[in-house]
């Protein structure tokens, strides 16, 4: 498997491979009502799998993109990078 096999462009996909880096990204979704994201928790669950797993974060990146959809408004997108604890 070759460098760039390693990423994933799929929105929302994880990337389970058994590398020494795991690359996830995760799109926050603003709430309907108030402020934040209604999804931030995502990021701290998938941050503790991939530790008990034997990861730990190794590079964050976010960006902000707009929409057309339903509703409108941005999305952040979430750009992880885990790194095998050996």
């Amino acid at each position: 498997m070759g460098i760039m096999d390693a990423f994933n462009d799929e929105v929302g996909k994880i990337n389970n491979g058994t590398g020494k880096y795991k690359v996830m990204q995760v799109v926050l979704r603003e709430k309907f009502v108030g402020k934040g994201s209604k999804n931030f928790k995502e990021i701290e669950d998938l941050c503790n799998e991939q530790w008990a797993l034997g990861y730990r974060l190794h590079t964050f990146a976010q960006s902000t993109a707009g929409s057309t959809g339903l509703g409108g408004g941005d999305r952040t997108v979430c750009n992880l990078v885990f790194e095998r604890i050996d």
